[in-house]
């Protein structure tokens, strides 16, 4: 499955930053929020949308997933790597970083939604 991933979207802030994967028939939306003046905590939020922008709904009918405990951290550690020194310069396999990101998401999403 072929996939584009688009960290710090333009509409990102410090405190309120929007990821991107886009596949060949629908879109993940990714939101993390942190709270407080130096960012301790963190609430992370992904929807699936169709790539003309229709929300998908989930399995119990919401839209939203909310990402929690062990998922959580999880996902803190492998979005740390996508914006680490070594992923920047080139010194890891960014390949490899990304599709850890990518499956991780990909296993939340087969979780969450039913995709016809």
């Amino acid at each position: 499955m072929n996939y584009k991933l688009q960290l710090r979207t333009p509409d990102s802030t410090p405190n309120l930053v929007f990821n991107t994967i886009f596949f060949d028939a629908f879109k993940v939306n990714i939101v993390e929020r942190y709270f407080g003046r130096v960012p301790k905590s963190c609430e992370v939020l992904f929807k699936i949308r169709t790539l003309d922008d229709v929300l998908v709904q989930r399995k119990d009918g919401n839209t939203r997933v909310k990402i929690k405990d062990a998922d959580l951290e999880t996902y803190m550690r492998l979005i740390k790597v996508l914006g680490s020194y070594e992923y920047r310069n080139h010194l890891i396999n960014r390949n490899e970083a990304e599709q850890d990101l990518v499956h991780f998401i990909l296993r939340l999403v087969i979780m969450n939604y039913d995709l016809n």
